[in-house]
């Protein structure tokens, strides 16, 4: 047995503040809102992946590293969009990979906790 056929169901992100996480991924980000159990996890739906964005219980602490990359077809409407909400991009969207297929575009930020996020949109070249 392995995970070779296994894939993602549901992906946890630690948070701080209850309302405020809730608020900036429904919101802010507009992920589809699931459902909650207050006053420590919402469920929402990302593409067919649940994220479940939890306040940790007390004296156990948040484990932050992997970032969550949201594939959008066009990087630079939605950038605009978050940004106008209020999410702070650490650089505009730019071009990480050119193939003779496609160009691989990112923007990075974070949430309010300090999770790391990224923007990514493969499209075709620039001058195709």
């Amino acid at each position: 047995m392995s995970l070779a056929d296994a894939k993602i169901a549901q992906l946890l992100i630690p948070i701080s503040d209850f309302d405020a996480g809730v608020a900036f991924y429904r919101d802010t980000l507009g992920i589809p809102f699931l459902f909650a159990a207050p006053p420590q996890m919402a469920f929402f739906n990302a593409g067919g992946i649940r994220l479940l964005v939890g306040v940790m219980p007390p004296g156990q602490e948040a484990q932050r590293g992997s970032a969550i990359y949201f594939q959008v077809a066009n990087i630079h409407t939605v950038y605009s969009s978050l940004k106008d909400k209020g999410v702070a991009f650490k650089v505009e969207p730019h071009i990480v990979n050119r193939t003779p297929q496609s160009e691989l575009w990112l923007a990075e930020f974070t949430d309010p906790d300090g999770n790391q996020m990224a923007l990514m949109s493969e499209v075709p070249p620039s001058g195709a």
